[in-house]
């Protein structure tokens, strides 16, 4: 549990670059350096993770942290990691209402950016040596990364690519329809029991505190339960709820809680810690961000006892395949679509060549050398600062 902690809580402290860097960084740490899982295992929980709603990384913690040390590593692993981002979040929270603006933290993440970049590509190249099994699921992984790279949904992608993957599998094999395992699948009382506590916490927040919180809570806890996709999902959802039906913010507020959410490591959900502090303070704050995260552990708890039995066939096996093929290629999509912000200049139309060096310079130590991902988000940060003053 120890063990969890501390590594989540580092991961949750230096996690700069969105989930498919946060994902990366975990692969780093618990198939390569800790050897926990397996890379195949830990493909498999990408892929599940990419099929419910809620933020891939966390969920991806508290996998993890389940699969490590039952229902207690389940919380302590997700708890860790979301902590470090709500209590920078919440400090910013605090500056903001007292200076009205944002720190300067541009360039820091001029360094950041660069080195996240190479760590989700070393990713991708471990992960996509072991997901791509035969041809028929690289072809799948392109299929899904052009249908995303021209304008569709990434929920509906992975699945139909799930689903494609499935049925060419069977077709090419048709007398491989092994039933499924013998061992029954039952399950655990714990998840019912950790089931009620949705109801049980909307019963506690409607009673005993005020309207607003009530609201703000089941706001929350409804975009956590449904939230598929991209953070611009994310942004649809704040928009139409925060601003224009309850009115609780203005657009400009929105915006910069956007771009807190964007600046600090961590799950961008804890953009909730921020919002709530502003609608409502540090009752408002501790809500907003319970509220939000609360599904992913519920969701996580019923989906993970579900994952070996799935392999036991070889229709769910296939699937899980091409679920797995799927989400790497979404993290390719985010690797060509990071490079293009992050390696070409603003304010030119030509490559950012310090930028491109510290890309280099990271995914050499992070491939030949194995550096660890947290040195290198350091040294990155140091290099932007460097870099911002020698200009």
């Amino acid at each position: 549990m120890l063990e969890l902690a501390k590594l989540f809580f580092k991961l949750g402290l230096i996690g700069f670059g969105g989930p498919a860097a946060h994902i990366a960084m975990m692969e780093d740490e618990v198939v390569n350096r800790r050897q926990w899982l397996t890379r195949s295992q830990f493909l498999d929980l990408v892929g599940a993770t990419n099929l419910i709603p809620g933020p891939n990384s966390t969920e991806m913690a508290i996998h993890i942290g389940f699969l490590r040390a039952g229902w207690g590593g389940l919380v302590v692993a997700g708890a860790s990691f979301i902590v470090p981002a709500v209590l920078i979040t919440a400090g910013l929270a605090v500056l903001y209402v007292s200076w009205g603006r944002l720190p300067e933290v541009a360039p820091l993440l001029y360094g950041i950016k660069p080195v996240v970049l190479a760590i989700i590509f070393s990713a991708v190249w471990r992960l996509g040596k072991t997901a791509f099994k035969n041809r028929q699921l690289g072809v799948v992984g392109l299929a899904v990364a052009i249908a995303v790279l021209i304008g569709l949904n990434e929920a509906i992608a992975l699945l139909l690519g799930g689903l494609g993957g499935m049925w060419w599998w069977h077709s090419a094999h048709p007398n491989q329809n092994l039933p499924v395992s013998a061992t029954p699948f039952k399950l655990d009382r714990k998840v019912f029991f950790l089931g009620l506590l949705l109801p049980i916490y909307w019963l506690i927040f409607n009673w005993q505190t005020k309207l607003i919180l009530a609201q703000l809570g089941l706001f929350f806890l409804k975009t956590g339960a449904v939230l598929f996709g991209s953070g611009y999902v994310l942004v649809a959802f704040l928009q139409a709820g925060l601003v224009h039906d309850y009115g609780w913010l203005t657009q400009a507020q929105l915006l910069d809680a956007i771009a807190i959410g964007q600046l600090t490591p961590g799950p961008v959900l804890s953009t909730a810690t921020f919002i709530g502090y502003l609608i409502a303070g540090i009752p408002g704050a501790i809500v907003a961000t319970i509220a939000i995260f609360l599904p992913s552990f519920l969701f996580v708890a019923a989906l993970n006892p579900l994952i070996p039995y799935l392999r036991s066939s070889t229709w769910t096996a296939a699937f899980i395949d091409a679920v797995n093929v799927s989400a790497i290629a979404l993290m390719a999509v985010v690797t060509l679509q990071l490079a293009q912000t992050t390696l070409i200049s603003s304010e030119r139309t030509f490559l950012d060549l310090p930028a491109m060096a510290i890309a280099l310079m990271a995914g050499f130590l992070a491939i030949r050398f194995k550096i660890n991902s947290a040195w290198l988000v350091v040294g990155g940060a140091l290099l932007g600062l460097l870099i911002s003053l020698t200009n």
